[in-house]
Parts: C-alpha cells; sequence; structure tokens
C-alpha cells in the first residue's frame, strides 16, 4: 500500500513515530526550540569570528583593567636612556625622554577604551532616540529630525571636530562631547531606515489598537526586532571614537596631558621618532588600534552571521546518495510487507 492510500502512516511519518528497523514504534522528536532573548548571543558565542573578536576584546580590556597591577607606578617617570629599542629591560623600549613604552600602551589603553565605549554607548543612544522618534511619530516630527540630521551628515566631518576641539576646553569630557556630536547623525539614519520598515508591520498597528503608548510601543515592540542593527550600529561607533580620538590628540587638539594611544602617537611625532627610525615608539599604539577595530569588526561579522540567514552555514550538509525520511519509510515498509507475505505463504 502507497503513502497516500495509507492516511495512517503518512501522519505517523510526519510526527515521526513510524515503525524503526525493528519494527518498534518510534518516538516523537522533540518540539523545536524557540529562539528567545538570548537567542544573538547564543548565536555569537556559537560563531567563530565573534568568539575571536570577543577574546581579543576581553584581553584588551582586562589590560585596561589591571594596568594598575601589570605596570605600578607613573608611566610618564624616565626609568631609563632615551630612545633604547626593545631590551629585557624594556620590552617595548623607551622614547626618546627615556619612558618605557609598554607602561605607556598599557595605561593608555584605559583612555583610548574608555573613550570609546563611552562615545559609543551616546551616539547610539542619540541616535536611537532620534531614529525611533522620527519613524514611530512621523509627519512634522519626521521632517524636522531628518532635517537636523542631514545637516549634521552634510557638514564636514574633520574641520568641526577640529573646530570644536580647539574652542572647547581641553578633557576627555570635551573629547567625549566633540564626538558624540559629530558621530550621532550617521547612526540615526540607519536606525531610522530600519525603524521605518518596522513601523509598518501588523503588530505596530495592533499596539496601537490596543491603547499602548508610544513610548512602549517604540521600545518594547519596535526596539527588540532592531536588536541586530542596533548591535552593529554600536559596534561601528565604538571604533569611530577610538580612532577619532587618537586622530585629534595626534594632531594635538585632545588633553596631551593624558596617556593614550593617541598621545603616544603625538608624543613619538614630535619627538621625531619617525625621522630617528625608533619604530617601537609609534607602531605599538598603532597596533592596538588596529587590534580593537579588528575585534569589533569581528564581533559585527559575527552578528550578521548570526541574524542574516543568507550567511548561515547550514549546520548538516547531505550527500545525493544518502536517503530521505520519505525513501526510508518506503524502504522499511517494502521490507515488512515482503516479510509477511512470505510467512503468510503455505
Amino acid at each position: 500500500m502507497s503513502l497516500a492510500q495509507n492516511p495512517q502512516a503518512m501522519a505517523e511519518l510526519d510526527l515521526g513515530t513510524g515503525p524503526g528497523p525493528d519494527g518498534q514504534p518510534q518516538a516523537a522528536p522533540p518540539p523545536p526550540r524557540k529562539r528567545g532573548g538570548g537567542g544573538l548571543l547564543r548565536g555569537l558565542v556559537g560563531n567563530t569570528k565573534s568568539v575571536a573578536g570577543i577574546v581579543i576584546l576581553i584581553i584588551f580590556l582586562l589590560i585596561a583593567v589591571l594596568a594598575p597591577v601589570i605596570s605600578p607606578g607613573d608611566p610618564n617617570l624616565i626609568t631609563g636612556m632615551g630612545s633604547q629599542p626593545p631590551s629585557p629591560e624594556h620590552w617595548l623600549g623607551t622614547t626618546a625622554k627615556g619612558q618605557d613604552v609598554l607602561a605607556l600602551n598599557i595605561w593608555g589603553s584605559r583612555s583610548s577604551l574608555f573613550v570609546g565605549f563611552s562615545v559609543g554607548i551616546l551616539a547610539l543612544l542619540v541616535g536611537l532616540l532620534v531614529g525611533l522618534a522620527s519613524a514611530y511619530l512621523g509627519r512634522w516630527v519626521d521632517n524636522l529630525l531628518s532635517l537636523v540630521t542631514n545637516v549634521f551628515l552634510l557638514l564636514p566631518g574633520l574641520p568641526l571636530l577640529v573646530i570644536l576641539a580647539a574652542f572647547l576646553p581641553q578633557g576627555l569630557g570635551t573629547v567625549i562631547l566633540v564626538l558624540v556630536i559629530t558621530g550621532w547623525a550617521g547612526s540615526a539614519r540607519v536606525l531610522r531606515s530600519q525603524a521605518m520598515s518596522i513601523r509598518g508591520k501588523d503588530f505596530v498597528g495592533a499596539s496601537q489598537v490596543t491603547g499602548e503608548s508610544g513610548l512602549r510601543i517604540m521600545f518594547r515592540e519596535m526596539l527588540p526586532n532592531m536588536a541586530s542593527i542596533v548591535m552593529s550600529t554600536f559596534l561601528a561607533c565604538v571604533i569611530f571614537g577610538i580612532g577619532a580620538q587618537a586622530g585629534l590628540e595626534f594632531l594635538g587638539l585632545g588633553d596631551i596631558s593624558t596617556v593614550s594611544w593617541g598621545t603616544n602617537l603625538y608624543w613619538a611625532s614630535n619627538d621625531g621618532a619617525l625621522l630617528t627610525g625608533a619604530w617601537w615608539v609609534f607602531v605599538p599604539p598603532g597596533v592596538c588600534i588596529a587590534l580593537v577595530a579588528f575585534a569589533l569588526a569581528l564581533v559585527n561579522y559575527g552578528v550578521d552571521e548570526t541574524t542574516n540567514p543568507r550567511l548561515r552555514r547550514p549546520r548538516r550538509r547531505t550527500t545525493p546518495d544518502e536517503p530521505t525520511r520519505v525513501a526510508a519509510f518506503s524502504a522499511t515498509n517494502s521490507v515488512q510487507a515482503a516479510v509477511s507475505q512470505k510467512e503468510q505463504t503455505p
């Protein structure tokens, strides 16, 4: 009897309760697991690129937090002769003034990472508020916020950074404020586009019909569906913050009294490290900035592969010769029918 003529067999096949190789009924397979709020986190942990990026970030964060333990004392102290190459006493050599390059880079990670993540969080919050409000409220609010966003996008970034940093008082707070002012517009534009596509979904309209407030709809209904783009935008803002701070301080527009990767590059240029060939002074801070940006990019790739089904790799590969469940079930029924017919034959 064929599967089409045996409804019970078809039902057993759909439920996975058909007879096994030994003729006994099989247990029904467990229901598929639903991806909850931790689906993105589980996907990142299971992605090779994101795990590599997270490991690099954790190493740098541990170095920044444990800087007083790894390199106690003031990193600006003169501990040896000037412009000494790497040696057992100074693993990364010394600057022209005699400061230890390794200590400067260890302590510099604290300022650079603090500024980068602070800029990322604040720029994301501003862009998220502007993007959600513009997409949900629409009309004149959308027109006004879009106009302001376009103005900031059209302003040249580097001259605006230079002007603001030159006229505001020096300090980490000023650097963070300047970078947030010049960096929120891009994230707002991206988040607004994603929120506009979610704004027209049926569940948003249903929430409005049930009388939910606008804030609840924006932050409880729309925002959870933007988790991947929010994460990617945050990582991009952090990369922007670290790179822009290093650029400002390299130009002498930041607080050069603090120790950071940017000020290390500034003093290396001022002391003529490029002219004298003292590569051990300017290469380590540049490598640190590149490694952190590379780690954040790896995490961003992991977010894309986790949230975009087209980029996911198949977990189980099948070969052309491998039988499907229907073929295996039909073969099992054919064998059982042949055995039964043989037993009934006198």
